[in-house]
């Protein structure tokens, strides 16, 4: 499985061109085959006399020539580097190396027909999906070496360990690469941010505050535009704190998701959201309950406190649980008050709060001094 940083790095190529920082290894590649391709004929020129079947080892050379140009094309493009073509890639080279068997007698197998040049594979796959499918790939060449062989001996070993440690290094390589390229672009994508976030600030966001501060003290429509205009300004701030939205490739792995996007949605001019700087992660469905839980808690604000009053979300990761408070600046919650209105069979804490967290297997702590507000606290285990 691909990790996400190596997921975020392929998505980054364009125009069908070599990605990132791994283009180096495909033109490597490149240079490696024809490399390898040229010293294999040059050593056969000088050893032609050894073979028992020339014109089939000619053909076999032939072939090793086309493959060596198509491939070296086939891999520069982005857009032909599937699974197809490495597939062809490995059943060729296996073809080109069992074809030994045909022109050498079987006593001076010393090297094979295409020699360094079933490498080629191994570096393919390695660089495509890492070291443990280029050691698949490595292990197909050695079995194979070994066959033309007929024997297992000191030589065909070395040979195959030679190809598996080159699976890994290059696997690792390519890793590293990818998330390299993930990395940087996170750079340059939050830098950008810090660019429009300062030239934002200078213009659309003070024009708003500037409504909202206007239409308050003017009152009647024009308050509603005030605070209309609150409300997109507290959006707006948001969307280029967290650039539109989007997590690091880090932040969230497949099956979770990060809360700060779901409670991220409660935040307006009179609720006031705070969350850590990094991704607070949760399976998908904890993370809804959580956040159906935490609108409950804001719907009693607005329903007992008032539509316009403030209200303080904050988020806390400790590891192993995840805590959020809810707390606002009413009158509190008269003693008895929430027993009796359980007894009465009102549901709003009851289910709406206490029930969901209690299902994801979390506790609720309601503090509530007269006089000084109310404050909830969920806590809900990360399972």
């Amino acid at each position: 499985m691909q990790s996400p940083l190596r997921s975020a790095a392929r998505a980054l190529a364009v125009d069908g061109g070599p990605r990132g920082y791994e283009a180096p290894l495909w033109r490597a590649l490149t240079v490696f085959r024809v490399t390898a391709f040229v010293f294999a004929a040059t050593l056969a020129a000088f050893r032609w006399g050894h073979f028992s079947r020339p014109l089939l080892a000619l053909s076999g050379f032939f072939i090793m020539a086309l493959w060596t140009g198509y491939s070296s094309y086939a891999y520069s493009r982005e857009a032909r580097r599937r699974w197809p073509l490495l597939w062809a890639d490995l059943a060729i080279t296996v073809g080109c190396l069992l074809l030994t068997r045909w022109v050498l007698p079987a006593g001076d197998i010393a090297v094979t027909l295409p020699m360094v040049w079933i490498a080629g594979p191994v570096v393919a796959w390695a660089t495509r999906a890492g070291r443990r499918i280029g050691a698949v790939a490595a292990a197909v060449m050695g079995v194979g070496s070994m066959v033309v062989r007929g024997r297992i001996d000191l030589t065909g070993i070395n040979e195959a360990v030679l190809l598996l440690l080159t699976a890994i290094a290059i696997g690792h390589i390519a890793r590293l690469s990818s998330e390299m390229q993930a990395r940087a672009q996170e750079v340059a994508a939050a830098r950008e941010r810090a660019r429009l976030e300062r030239g934002i600030h200078d213009s659309v966001l003070q024009v708003l505050a500037l409504v909202q501060r206007r239409g308050a003290e003017l009152g009647g429509e024009a308050a509603e535009l005030g605070r209309l205009a609150g409300e997109q300004e507290t959006a707006l701030r948001r969307l280029i704190s967290t650039g539109n939205g989007s997590r690091s490739a880090t932040a969230v792995t497949a099956g979770t998701t990060d809360l700060r996007d779901v409670l991220g949605r409660f935040a307006s001019t009179t609720v006031t959201v705070a969350t850590p700087a990094v991704a607070v992660t949760l399976p998908g469905a904890v993370a809804d309950e959580l956040g159906a839980a935490v609108g409950a808690a804001l719907d009693n604000v607005r329903r007992h406190v008032g539509p316009q009053a403030p209200a303080w979300l904050l988020v806390e990761d400790e590891g192993g649980t995840v805590v959020v408070t809810v707390r606002d600046e009413g009158p509190g919650i008269a003693p008895g008050r929430l027993a009796e209105a359980a007894d009465a069979g009102r549901i709003g804490v009851a289910r709406s709060i206490r029930g969901r967290v209690a299902e994801l297997g979390g506790t609720v702590v309601i503090s509530s001094p007269a006089g000084q507000g109310t404050e909830v606290e969920m806590r809900v285990p990360r399972r």
